[in-house]
């Protein structure tokens, strides 16, 4: 039996209306002031963000049904978080680790495949740059790529540190012309660098609902994926595994170094996105809907508080 969730889940109009509910969303966050270059850059990379979520639900079938809750969970979550527009740094980490997942799921058992390998590390590397903080999900990549993907060799190992360093090399020219190496010097200590840990006084109370609205419902999508995983693909299960995983590394450096809360938020999301849209499109029973609408309310609401926070504080 086709519940309201299965309904919207496989519509048809179903991206369409999330894409409305963002463009709601950024008009919000844009009442009374006029757009700035920095708005309008922060959105292109989120659109082009949404697009490549699109291109890697479709060529990975990440849900069994045709549908595009996976790219709409994105945008729903991304919009009740209030992260359509923004800095530009967190915004562009979030884009060049989808480009690098795209790129990188492509390589699933082939360990010969190092150009793509090399191109996806590219993208981590051009995440470093904006977030050094990148470099401690490096390990766990190579992990996943050896125990998920299963395309992890020599090579492609070479062929990886080769990716994150070519942003570097190409940085090189302009440092030497400049004669300031100081960009890099400083890019490095903010990575040895560790602020007070479990500080909740960096983040506001809508940051700490949307964390734990998302943490929730991923944790609830990895118990029916695991607990249904035999009805996929060998391959689907050692995706969903990667997703798993990365959405517990970017809650657990969350939860630890919250100051960085804008992008690793941001990183979640992603990767939280089709455990959540997996759960909602493949069940169907009186609870799960039930819960399907309450999780619409609920991100409604955070999404208003999100943006009525700064006045209420200010008030």
């Amino acid at each position: 039996m086709k519940r309201l969730q299965n309904k919207i889940a496989e519509s048809g109009l179903l991206l369409p209306a999330a894409a409305l509910i963002g463009v709601v969303s950024v008009a919000a966050s844009l009442l009374g002031a006029l757009p700035t270059y920095e708005g309008w850059a922060s959105l292109a990379c989120f659109a082009l963000t949404a697009y490549i979520m699109v291109e890697m639900s479709n060529a990975n079938a990440l849900i069994r049904v045709r549908s595009r809750m996976v790219t709409s969970t994105f945008i729903i979550l991304s919009a009740a978080a209030g992260f359509l527009i923004g800095p530009i740094p967190p915004v562009v980490t979030q884009l060049s680790f989808v480009a690098a997942s795209l790129i990188i799921f492509t390589t699933y058992q082939d360990r010969q495949a190092w150009g793509r390998t090399f191109y996806a590390f590219f993208f981590i590397g051009l995440a470093s740059c904006t977030f050094v903080q990148t470099f401690m999900l490096v390990p766990l990549l190579w992990i996943l790529m050896a125990t998920q993907l299963q395309s992890l060799s020599w090579r492609s190992w070479l062929a990886s540190l080769m990716g994150i360093a070519t942003p570097y090399w190409l940085m090189l020219p302009w440092l030497i012309f400049e004669g300031d190496f100081t960009l890099w010097t400083a890019h490095a200590e903010r990575l040895m660098t560790l602020h007070t840990p479990f500080d909740l006084s960096v983040v506001s109370l809508p940051q700490i609902l949307i964390f734990v609205f998302t943490l929730v419902l991923s944790i609830i999508g990895m118990v029916h994926f695991w607990s249904r995983s035999y009805e996929d693909k060998i391959r689907i299960r050692l995706l969903y595994g990667l997703f798993t995983t990365m959405t517990f590394a970017c809650a657990v450096m969350l939860v630890v170094q919250p100051q960085h809360y804008a992008t690793l938020m941001r990183l979640m999301i992603v990767f939280a996105s089709p455990l959540i849209a997996h759960f909602f499109t493949l069940t169907s029973s009186r609870l799960t809907n039930a819960l399907f609408i309450a999780a619409i309310a609920l991100a409604a609401v955070i999404g208003v508080l999100t943006r009525l926070w700064p006045l209420l504080t200010t008030a």
